[in-house]
């Protein structure tokens, strides 16, 4: 099949990244930038919260695989507008602080609206937007910008739960903490329908007549297309060691809270913070992956990764170690998201065909996201059982463990797509 040559407008791209992010700011982001905020708000455990995350991830494991079918159907933009929607609407129940038996259905919902609809649909899109020559400038573009957003949304948040809170004191009044949050929830669900809207009328991407042909193939087809190629095994192997990681990221605003005996809007500032970094770096990888071959800086990511879990896991970080603090967040996010940006900038590289691009998008995502059911509970279970510094010394070493896992992948991904060329 001859490469899509045509190319689409840049607002295309920006709506990608916008909403790319904004699906996910009600589920996960606001739980990474306001986590100590969110478990006493809403009288949870970390197990209890990791328990929420892991009946996303059960919901989500059988959307992938579904979801990507349709995303070869269905045109992208009605998906993601959608999904947007139905996010939205749980955004609204989340405001209500319902009970923990109904949150957890709540975040099983998540898992339909913003999988089964959305996942692979925007992994498609973008694909299509950067073509033949791009790849990498695309996905670099979709997920720093996925992270500018996400902390544009932080910084917006902070904003508005800092203005209903005083800063100063020590202890926050249960219920003026839950009042400041409700307003944060309420912002952020309504910006997400919004943008389901301008998805709808402007997310209308080009294509060509050979891709469209060939989208028409039986499913069964498609899938046993996508099972027979190797790179699309080592990926599964790539995104759930990286996306370990980025799991991971949810409790360094907790550390900063625990260990760094940081205050709470201190603590999501520097969840916050950690957001600014994930779109420089996806903005200069994507660039540098598109001049060389990205799964080379796939592996250079897990290095870091490797090195920034190792300084977290020694226990060197303390309260008086505030510049060491934020030098290992650094290292450790951007070896985090430097992988998170090419595990699919690589999928021209590991000759995957564009046609069915939503079915091994699937595939893939049907292995490479069961983080999404496990991760949630081990972190909760290790930071629950060993309270303070040392259960995150763990959860850091987990990361460590898996990263290394990940740059083993890498290396073999590496070598099987040099043979291929």
């Amino acid at each position: 099949m001859k490469s899509v040559t045509t190319r689409n407008p840049w607002y295309i791209i920006l709506l990608l990244i916008v909403a790319g992010e904004s699906v996910f700011i009600l589920p996960f982001v606001l739980a990474r930038v306001f986590r100590p905020t969110f478990l006493a708000a809403f009288e949870l455990t970390n197990l209890q919260l990791g328990y929420c995350f892991s009946i996303y991830g059960f919901v989500a494991l059988a959307s992938y695989l579904f979801g990507g079918v349709i995303a070869d159907k269905i045109q992208p933009r009605k998906l993601m507008a959608i999904a947007l929607w139905l996010t939205a609407l749980g955004g609204f129940f989340l405001a209500t602080y319902p009970e923990y038996a109904l949150l957890k259905i709540l975040y099983g919902y998540w898992g339909f609206t913003t999988i089964f609809l959305f996942w692979a649909a925007m992994i498609k899109a973008t694909r299509l937007w950067g073509g033949a020559e791009s790849q990498g400038k695309a996905f670099g573009f979709l997920d720093g910008g996925r992270g500018l957003v996400g902390a544009l949304f932080g910084l917006l948040g902070v904003f508005i739960f800092s203005f209903f809170i005083d800063a100063e004191i020590s202890e926050v009044d249960p219920q003026q903490r839950e009042d400041a949050f409700r307003y944060v929830i309420m912002v952020s669900s309504v910006i997400v329908a919004l943008v389901g809207v301008f998805v709808l009328f402007f997310l209308k991407l080009k294509s060509n007549a050979n891709t469209v042909s060939v989208e028409r193939k039986p499913s069964k087809e498609n899938f046993k297309e996508v099972l027979k190629l190797r790179s699309v095994w080592l990926l599964m192997i790539i995104i759930l060691c990286a996306y370990v990681g980025y799991k991971i990221t949810d409790v360094f605003s907790l550390y900063a809270a625990v260990v760094m005996e940081y205050n709470e809007v201190d603590a999501a500032a520097t969840g916050t913070f950690l957001l600014y970094i994930r779109p420089v770096v996806g903005l200069v990888i994507g660039f540098l992956a598109d001049r060389s071959r990205p799964s080379v800086y796939l592996v250079g990511g897990f290095g870091l990764s490797i090195i920034g879990a190792a300084l977290f896991a020694s226990g060197i970080i303390g309260p008086s170690t505030h510049f060491l603090f934020f030098t290992s967040i650094l290292i450790a996010a951007i070896g985090i998201y430097a992988a998170r940006v090419l595990y699919f900038a690589v999928l021209r590289e590991g000759r995957i065909p564009l046609a069915i691009t939503g079915t091994a998008v699937g595939v893939i995502s049907f292995i490479g996201y069961t983080p999404d059911i496990f991760a949630g509970p081990m972190i909760g279970v290790l930071l629950d059982d060993y309270p303070g510094e040392l259960g995150h010394q763990y959860v850091f070493l987990t990361l460590a463990v898996f990263s290394i896992c990940g740059l083993v992948a890498s290396i073999f991904f590496l070598r099987n797509t040099k043979r291929s060329t």
